[in-house]
């Protein structure tokens, strides 16, 4: 039998890695306490001096309204803080805060380790590489990786 579109299509065989490298990592995400909109929100934080709402949803793979509506109670939570831009006082600022960065460096950590498990099937080289070429298709090389 031969292969069949969805396996030779990129943006199909991406997906479907996705959905199922990211669910086996859910369980660990939920465990934590967090829902995966949280999880993606301060994992997109994490390392960062702090992200406006538009580029934040853009990391954290979630819609810009639906961002909105959670980064109140993470905010309320202690979590992140959300802060006008005085440049632009349309843009609003999201940082996580120290306690948001104790909760999430745990979670982080274990994620790389998954990813690492996940990529234990390939050669170590060509897991590295996959990873860099993911993102040279993500990101324009003008663009600065965050």
């Amino acid at each position: 039998m031969g292969e069949r579109f969805v396996h030779r299509y990129l943006a199909s065989v991406l997906a479907l890695a996705s959905h199922r490298i990211s669910a086996e990592f859910h369980v660990e995400v939920r465990k934590a306490g967090l829902t995966v909109t949280e999880w993606r929100i301060l994992a997109s934080l994490i390392e960062a001096d702090g992200e406006t709402v538009g580029e934040l949803a853009k990391l954290a793979v979630t819609k810009q309204p639906t961002l909105s509506k959670v980064l109140p109670g993470l905010e309320s939570q202690g979590l992140v803080t959300l802060e006008t831009s005085r440049a632009d006082r349309r843009h609003t600022l999201v940082r996580i805060t120290p306690k948001g960065a104790r909760l999430i460096s745990g979670l982080c950590d274990r994620a790389m380790a998954h990813q690492q498990r996940v990529l234990s099937k390939l050669d170590p080289d060509h897991a590295d590489r996959l990873v860099d070429m993911l993102r040279d298709i993500i990101w324009d090389p003008s663009e600065r990786i965050r």
